[in-house]
């Protein structure tokens, strides 16, 4: 009867640690008097602090898309929080009512920062994340959402942006970035241009950041998300050696920040 009670015992922990694993949440939180509702993504069979990483969603809002890539980081070892730049984690799949959104934060950069800042305070506030070791990713419009948080100031240890856009109205701000940059685009992506491209360059040269910005060729504006084609908006199409490669580029980056 002992071992058969034991027997049993095994079996219901070794289910139990099966079953740990990763864990989501949604989290409500504030930027001045817009409600925001974040996504929370952890592994709770690691132990100890670990570094988290924000997320900032493409122009749809935070949808699937955004959530899955923080369950992968999560997956990786990290903590992430992908936020909520729209207010009660509002989405979208009409391209125009898309740009009217993301449209307000691109002609004001100080309420970009500000949103993006409130969701950086929420993952840096959480008990399992070490507020030393911080980074931020962004995808399309998040990618210039954590481009601008950088520029601001904020104390992280590197961004990623992929085929994200990167034109500034304050270039000046990159002597400001304290983290290294890592930008990954498609070499065939139209949405920007070769001046904005080179503009870009130059800004990180004047600010002396250290940056990396990786091409993929064949690969179009929003090569990582498999999605990519269904709004039917010319230029924009999914890549699957383009998303594969930035991945992993993405993770050997974060092993050198968070060494």
């Amino acid at each position: 009867m002992k071992a058969i009670l034991g027997g049993i015992l095994m079996a219901a922990l070794m289910a139990t640690g099966a079953q740990a694993a990763v864990r989501t949440e949604k989290v409500t939180y504030r930027q001045g008097d817009t409600e925001l509702v974040g996504f929370l993504a952890y592994d709770d069979a690691a132990a100890g602090r670990r570094p988290g990483v924000l997320v900032a969603p493409e122009w749809w809002g935070l949808n699937d898309y955004a959530k899955r890539r923080a369950e992968q980081l999560a997956r990786l070892g990290y903590v992430a929080f992908a936020l909520d730049m729209y207010g009660k984690g509002k989405t979208t799949t009409d391209p125009k009512e898309a740009g009217l959104l993301a449209g307000r934060f691109r002609s004001d950069r100080q309420l970009m920062r500000a949103r993006a800042a409130a969701g950086l305070e929420v993952l840096k506030g959480r008990p399992l994340v070490d507020p030393a070791r911080l980074a931020a990713i962004g995808y399309c419009f998040g990618g210039t959402v954590v481009l601008e948080l950088a520029r601001s100031g904020a104390d992280l240890k590197g961004v990623v942006s992929f085929h994200g856009g990167l034109a500034t109205p304050n270039p000046a701000d990159a002597k400001n970035i304290k983290g290294k940059v890592l930008v990954l685009h498609g070499a065939d992506d139209t949405f920007e241009s070769p001046a904005e491209i080179a503009a870009f360059q130059e800004e990180m040269r004047q600010g002396h950041v250290d940056w990396q910005m990786v091409f993929y060729g064949g690969a179009v504006h929003s090569f990582t998300n498999p999605d990519a084609g269904k709004a039917g908006i010319k230029g924009v199409a999914y890549n699957e050696a383009a998303d594969r490669r930035s991945w992993q580029a993405m993770q050997d980056f974060f092993a050198e920040i968070f060494k």
